[in-house]
């Protein structure tokens, strides 16, 4: 899989998700099979620039590479500005946004908004892409409603620009994340396309993955919410993709030392209080499937400290551990 300059290790990408992909959440991911993972989105906004939140998200410091950075917003100057700031910062590759269903981004006519509008569409692209010298990505929905697909036309667009991949998940706006994705529009922007095409949407085990893969033709696939508290996912993919065959699903004591590395990584990004608080659901991902975890759970939302959290984690999984458990998951788990 290649992007610009940049040869990735394997075809497998972390999709980006607000308030998740920061980067301790995309070390992990990395680390554990990955060949890239896309940051949350970065507002085009200047003037939230100078925020905690913005500075975090435009933090790279140890990142392994290539570093791509998600921009979203509806002002094709703003957006170019926005490029260039992150480029700045040590974006190698900038991933313009959209494919956002969320209501407070479509509400400015940004992320999968954008969709209705094919002309500002090209004024974004051509002028993020005029704005710096690395590769930008786009991603996308099919469109904005199953009335209006019009991804066949976004991808015109964006090989007219210069966009250097196009991700697209298989659902419309409308549709939010309700129903399950369809892959035959990924399919047939796949056929026409002459840059690589990324398959996004429901993607949770290793033979959905294969699956898509060979439905849709897709150079890649990206993978969002099925990485949540799973981020062992990724070499499950690359191994079965490789050899047809399963890994065995991590052993209690694997989950507890994956946990504990990524709650180190996360505190210190964080600070105290927040990375208390933010952890609440990290920690909530990884502990599904568990017996006994809905309690913990409960129990753990009421803690207000990061010594206390790992002591409650510790507990838990040593418990688990003397009674020999593994993590289990059901279809309408892995799903959801």
């Amino acid at each position: 899989m290649q992007i610009g300059p940049h040869t990735l290790k394997n075809n497998l990408i972390v999709a980006p998700m607000a308030g998740v992909t920061d980067r301790p959440f995309r070390q992990l991911c990395k680390a554990m099979g990955a060949g890239m993972a896309v940051s949350e989105m970065v507002s085009s906004n200047s003037l939230l620039w100078g925020s905690e939140k913005t500075r975090r998200r435009a933090n790279h410091d140890g990142e392994v590479e290539p570093i791509s950075v998600q921009i979203a917003g509806s002002d094709p100057q703003m957006m170019a500005e926005a490029a260039r700031y992150n480029v700045e910062r040590g974006a190698q590759i900038i991933d313009i946004n959209m494919g956002c269903p969320a209501r407070k981004i479509c509400n400015v006519m940004a992320g999968s908004a954008l969709l209705q509008d094919e002309s500002l569409v090209a004024r974004i692209l051509d002028a993020v892409v005029g704005a710096v010298n690395v590769p930008v990505t786009l991603k996308i929905r099919t469109g904005w409603d199953r009335e209006h697909k019009n991804a066949m036309n976004i991808l015109k667009l964006a090989e007219d620009c210069g966009i250097q991949a196009l991700a697209m998940h298989g659902r419309t706006r409308a549709c939010g994340y309700s129903g399950n994705a369809e892959y035959d529009t990924i399919a047939a922007v796949k056929a026409a396309a002459h840059i690589p095409v990324i398959a996004n949407g429901d993607i949770t085990t290793p033979e959905k993955a294969r699956f898509v893969l060979e439905y849709t033709g897709a150079d890649a696939v990206m993978i969002g919410r099925a990485a949540q508290g799973r981020p062992w996912i990724f070499r499950e993919i690359e191994y079965f993709l490789k050899t047809g065959a399963h890994l065995p699903q991590p052993e209690v004591a694997e989950i507890h030392q994956v946990l504990r590395a990524h709650l180190e990584d996360h505190y210190a990004f964080y600070g105290e209080y927040s990375g208390v608080r933010i952890a609440r659901k990290h920690i909530s991902w990884y502990t599904k499937g568990l017996a006994g975890s809905a309690s913990f759970r409960h129990a753990m939302n009421q803690l207000q400290s990061s010594t206390e959290q790992v002591a409650a984690i510790d507990r838990f999984f040593d418990e688990l551990a003397a009674q020999g458990q593994r993590l289990t998951y059901t279809e309408e788990e892995l799903a959801a």
